[in-house]
């Protein structure tokens, strides 16, 4: 199954509709991960097939912060929503350990 189909099945979306939103969703999660996995190369464009799924659960983050999901406080009158972070939060990120290089 693609990573499209997948996150599909995971967000219980079931047409066509949304397909392009999740590309997105998948592409913007892929390049976090890249920018945490490879902090000084940005020359790295392939990301590594152990972080499929950590793709896929931050993809699902970014759609579901379309609404409501993903909060961590609530207001209900006032209508106040707090995020973790205005970005994928650092909590998603934790396991991804940074590659490094030597000066030459």
């Amino acid at each position: 199954m693609d990573k499209l189909s997948t996150l599909k099945v995971l967000l219980g979306v079931t047409d066509t509709s949304e397909d392009q939103l999740l590309l997105t969703f998948l592409s913007l999660a892929e390049e976090k991960i890249l920018e945490r996995l490879y902090p000084y190369d940005k020359e790295k464009n392939e990301l590594p097939q152990r972080y499929n799924g950590k793709q896929l659960e931050i993809a699902a983050y970014l759609y579901n912060k379309q609404g409501a999901e993903g909060q961590t406080v609530h207001s209900e009158n006032g209508i106040s929503r707090t995020y973790e972070s205005a970005d994928v939060p650092e909590s998603m990120l934790r396991g991804i350990a940074p590659f490094v290089g030597g000066i030459k």
